[in-house]
């Protein structure tokens, strides 16, 4: 029943889309308006304009801090790789967190109602879907953090995507996955000393997979603390007294090349 409402979801939702073109080499990028309900909700699109042909999509969902430059400068890493690639707005109304209350909240009022969020989900894929550089029959998404637990809530569901990445995301669900519903493959990069996803999650996590028969990968950095693909990290965890975070440029590098590799194996 939840794949027939998110794919009903998808195809109907009514999306106003307003684009403001910008030209770097020969990566396009675009902010683009739509809307899911009365929540008006800004997303950012790039691709390379030098590929003549349609090429896959790649759904980015932000961190707890909501859609930032981070998140854009994924996108733009992404198009430089041969990808369309989308990031969701998950907060909507211009709401980006710069305390790490604010983030909760945010981020709280969106767990708390899946539906709304499967909802943001399916308009942000048919924004990226649409474009006409876009081989829609060859999607996948892509998380940090929070947006980690949405790509994975994304794959539980049935969501028809061929594949998920999840960098430092949450691993908890009210949701599992139930045996052979499961569409995507799926990529969890995980650091083993993230204090918020504690061993019984990532215990938990795996035999959710298992169970349900999920092909998936699951790879632990020792050492590794949450955050640790973004340099901002450090000065995030000294600015907020957050220990949990810490940016690490081996796991950063290393979980991007998987990225990519996996990217390889569901899309040829």
């Amino acid at each position: 029943m939840k794949l027939y409402t998110f794919l009903l979801v998808l195809l109907t939702l009514p999306v106003c889309v307003h684009a403001d073109d910008v030209q770097l080499s020969n990566i396009i990028t675009e902010d683009i308006e739509y809307q899911v309900d009365d929540t008006k909700l800004n997303g950012y699109l790039a691709y390379d304009s030098s590929i003549d042909k349609k090429r896959p999509g790649i759904l980015v969902v932000h961190e707890w801090w909501g859609h930032n430059e981070y998140a854009r400068s994924r996108v733009e890493m992404l198009a430089e790789l041969g990808y369309v690639a989308f990031a969701v707005d998950m907060y909507g109304d211009g709401k980006l967190a710069q305390h790490p209350e604010d983030a909760g909240k945010f981020m709280n009022q969106v767990t708390k109602n899946m539906p709304l969020a499967e909802k943001r989900l399916a308009a942000a894929l048919k924004v990226l879907n649409q474009q006409t550089v876009t081989d829609s029959s060859k999607t996948a998404a892509i998380g940090y953090c929070f947006g980690g637990g949405m790509v994975l809530h994304l794959a539980r569901i049935g969501a028809d995507i061929d594949g998920v990445v999840s960098f430092h995301g949450s691993l908890e669900t009210q949701t599992p996955a139930k045996k052979d519903t499961v569409k995507a493959r799926v990529l969890v990069l995980h650091g083993e000393e993230d204090p918020f996803i504690p061993p019984e999650q990532v215990d938990a996590f795996i035999e959710e997979m298992q169970n349900a028969g999920v092909k998936y990968e699951f790879i632990g950095y020792p050492n590794v603390k949450h955050s640790f693909t973004n340099p901002q990290a450090d000065e995030f965890s000294e600015k907020f007294n957050l220990s949990a975070l810490e940016y690490n440029q081996h796991a950063d590098e290393d979980s991007w090349s998987r990225m990519q590799m996996f990217f390889d194996q569901i899309f040829n």
